[in-house]
């Protein structure tokens, strides 16, 4: 591969491949990066692209660059800062009310994240195993004694996602639908800031008033023990609490369903993949099949996205203080130089090490409960439905080019 790096202007020197003028632009496969992108990738150069508010930061599409660019401090993820490259007008909603961790630097993102880090442990993933696998068995026993087709996404993906971390939080399943709805409104690309923010801040506001009763009255649930631990200390205020219990909720549910729905896909597509997982009795099968899953969709599909503070060279790519960058991860993780099934879905290979979590220290807290939930999924559908199928062609599937996290919207499936 060669690597060629791009000119200051960011257009293509002769005899390379153009680079896109805008970002993201449309796929040629619902699965797949645009090729546009891919072939950027292979070319080694470093564009500058235009995304929808006119701004014009560099793309990163490499597996070596991406990782520079997701882990060097001088990278800020403060969505608030002049230049910023918004994946959409709704991001900024983000910064209308209390900010995450998604968009703190450090040394406040480090204060806050580390208050909270030994709740997401391998250790504790795999203490909570038998209770997800508990929540799978229940969705599949429903669905299965149900009417057939069946929505997978409704009967399995979104109940099991969004089960696992009402547990875990402490937060009351029957207000699922309030959450779903909420995090919909504020994942959809095509709304305002306004909705989104309102979306926002009517979540916040449930959140607090849950986190002031669990203050009172503790139970074994991740809000109570943050309040127990360190909000009474001042570690931590209510609303900063809130706020950590709001990205968690949302990101915890809305990520892993679309993972568990656009995986069952993946997989029914690959039906040898599939029944060696029915079949196999290595359990490290089930681990690397997961890990292929999430190089090879890498659902965050709108890359992750930066502003340099400082100027910064990434691998020989200048980059100057106050211009944005975009981690394009979905075409990272499928860098031949560094995976070696590329754009093909191979479990047999080893994708440890892929960016699907991103990388650095903005690295998702909850992705050891993700790859519990997600192994114990697929390896329920496996096993218990073997004559699963789509009851539509893919044509006719909804993918989620409207949202901030891509999957299918519906995924109707027989038996």
């Amino acid at each position: 591969m060669t690597t060629a790096r791009s000119t200051p202007t960011g257009t293509a020197p002769s005899g390379e491949t153009p680079v896109p003028p805008h970002y993201p632009m449309a796929r040629q496969c619902p699965y797949a990066p645009p090729e546009e992108v891919t072939r950027v990738r292979a070319a080694g150069t470093v564009p500058r692209v235009t995304i929808w508010n006119g701004v014009r930061p560099w793309l990163f599409t490499r597996y070596e660059d991406a990782r520079v660019v997701l882990s060097d401090p001088r990278f800020s993820a403060d969505k608030s800062r002049p230049g910023y490259p918004l994946s959409s007008a709704v991001a900024l909603a983000e910064t209308a009310v209390t900010p995450t961790l998604l968009i703190m630097d450090n040394p406040e993102h480090a204060h806050y994240r580390r208050l909270v880090l030994s709740e997401f442990t391998v250790k504790r993933a795999e203490f909570l195993r038998p209770a997800v696998r508990g929540v799978v068995d229940r969705c599949l026993d429903r669905m299965l004694q149900g009417p057939a087709p069946a929505d997978l996404v409704g009967e399995l993906a979104l109940p099991v996602a969004l089960s696992v971390i009402c547990e875990l939080l402490g937060v009351p399943f029957e207000d699922r639908e309030l959450f779903r709805s909420l995090t919909h409104t504020m994942n959809a690309i095509g709304g305002t800031t306004q909705t989104a923010a309102a979306a926002r801040r009517e979540l916040q506001d449930y959140l607090e008033s849950l986190v002031a009763v669990r203050e009172q009255a503790p139970r074994q649930d991740f809000i109570s023990r943050i309040a127990v631990k360190h909000l009474r200390t001042g570690a931590i205020d209510r609303e900063r609490l809130a706020a950590m219990a709001l990205l968690l909720l949302t990101a915890g549910h809305d990520t892993t369903a679309n993972m568990i729905s656009l995986g069952v896909l993946t997989l029914l597509r690959h039906p040898a993949h599939l029944a060696a997982l029915r079949e196999g009795e290595d359990p490290g099968l089930l681990r690397d099949t997961v890990e292929e899953m999430l190089r090879h969709l890498t659902i965050v599909q709108r890359g992750i996205r930066r502003i340099a503070v400082e100027d910064v060279d990434v691998n020989g790519h200048l980059v100057r203080a106050g211009e944005g960058v975009i981690a394009a991860i979905n075409v990272a993780n499928r860098d031949p130089g560094r995976f070696g099934a590329g754009e093909e879905f191979d479990p047999t290979q080893r994708a440890h090490g892929h960016l699907a979590f991103g990388y650095g220290p903005h690295q998702c807290l909850g992705q050891s409960l993700a790859r519990v939930e997600l192994q114990e999924v697929y390896a329920g559908v496996a096993h218990r439905i073997p004559t699963l199928r789509t009851a539509v062609p893919d044509e006719q599937l909804r993918f989620k080019e409207d949202m901030a996290v891509y999957g299918v919207h519906e995924l109707p499936v027989t038996w």
